[in-house]
Order: structure tokens, then C-alpha cells, then sequence
């Protein structure tokens, strides 16, 4: 853990009983849907708002109502959401919320039967995006293996690396150690890093299928 908080890429929220107390709710099994729901799209909004402070900003001076000066600071470039698609959605209404009028893309990936290998299904994103910066959307990062394709996806698409942020809520060690040293100038956002992977690389403690919860599709 020490040496995941050296590596100058991971940002989290501070360990503050606001935090603490959001996710404890959201990793108890017996939260309800309305609970996991409502607590999650705080906690989210808390997760974006950190990550959007990560974005170039410029001095700005401005009057206010009293005649005085201040100097403040204005965001200097353009900026848009990604999300992978599914439990990536969850996260749009939060950014949405911070950022009015932001464009929203989309990536599907999922697992290759055959290999066991993330595989791209789907993507739509806004024209432009390469003269954009990107806040990655998705709650989990377990292997980084989806993450990672995500990140191929709009490097491919012409996005520089040191253009996006990928934001989350949980993270596992592993995940991280891939994603930094795949893409050593992308920046990570999350509220809380988590002990491990399992032998089935679940997060541990973990939070379940976090786009099961929040959809209600548990069966």
C-alpha cells in the first residue's frame, strides 16, 4: 500500500468519516437498492469533483459585486466524459451534475470466451475527442484488464494519455500496478484501495458486482 501512494498517477479522497461512512453503506450486503443508489451518486459526485480538479486551469481575475479584485482561475481546455459501459453509466448522472452540458461517450467491453481476454464490442465517441481531456468512467478496478482496453480505445482514437483520468470508486493493488505501468502518464481518481484480488479476482473487501447493485439486476 505504501508504494501504491508513492506512485504520483493514483489520487484518492482523503480518509475523512464522511468517506468512510459512505462506503461502509455501500459495502454492507444488506444496503438496500434505494440506499446503494442514493449513497453511491454521492459518493460519486465526491469522486468527480477530486478528479476535476486535476484538469489545466489558468489565472483569472475577476471583479466582484463589492469593487474588489480577486484572483481566481479558469479551466482552459475542453473536457468530456467516457464510460464503459455497463456499471460506467452509473457514474454519468454525477458528472453530469458537475459539469452541465458535458458530452458523454461510450466503450463496451467485455471478456473473449475463447481467450479470457477483455475484447471491444462497442464505442461511440464525440468527434473531437482528441482535442479533449477524458474522465474515464467506471466504479470497479480490479485486473485493469477493461480498463487498460478503455484506455487503447481512445488512445486509438487520438486522445493523449496524459489527457486522461480514469475515476472510480473501489481500486485493488493489482489493477493499479497494471494500469500505471501500461500507461505511465494517465492520472487514477479513486475514493478507497482495497487489500487484493481473490483467487476468482474478486475485490477484497470489496463491494460485489457494483453495476448489479445499483441497476438491480441481481438475480
Amino acid at each position: 500500500m505504501d508504494a501504491l501512494n508513492d506512485k504520483k498517477q493514483l489520487r484518492t479522497l482523503g480518509t475523512t468519516n464522511q468517506i468512510r461512512g459512505l462506503l461502509t453503506i455501500l459495502r454492507n450486503k444488506e444496503t438496500s437498492r434505494a440506499d446503494f443508489i442514493f449513497y453511491s451518486d454521492r459518493l460519486l459526485r465526491l469522486v468527480i469533483e477530486e478528479a476535476l480538479g486535476y484538469l489545466p486551469f489558468a489565472s483569472q481575475d475577476v471583479t466582484t459585486p463589492t469593487g474588489s479584485v480577486y484572483n481566481g482561475v479558469e479551466f482552459t481546455g475542453k473536457v468530456c466524459g467516457v464510460s464503459i459501459v455497463r456499471a460506467g453509466e452509473s457514474m454519468e448522472n454525477a458528472l453530469r451534475a458537475s459539469c452541465r452540458d458535458i458530452r458523454i461517450g461510450k466503450i463496451l467491453i467485455q471478456r473473449d470466451e475463447d481467450t479470457g481476454l477483455p475484447k471491444l464490442f462497442y464505442s461511440k465517441l464525440p468527434k473531437d475527442i482528441s482535442e479533449r481531456h477524458v474522465l474515464l468512467l467506471d466504479p470497479m478496478l480490479a485486473t485493469g484488464g477493461s480498463a487498460c482496453q478503455a484506455v487503447e480505445v481512445l488512445v486509438e482514437a487520438g486522445v493523449k494519455p496524459d489527457r486522461i483520468i480514469f475515476v472510480n470508486l473501489i481500486a485493488a493493488p493489482e489493477g493499479i500496478q497494471v494500469m500505471t505501468e501500461r500507461f505511465p502518464e494517465i492520472k487514477i481518481v479513486t475514493a478507497e484501495v482495497d487489500e487484493k484480488l481473490n483467487e476468482k479476482k474478486y475485490i477484497i473487501p470489496g463491494i460485489g458486482d457494483f453495476g448489479d447493485r445499483y441497476f438491480g439486476t441481481l438475480e
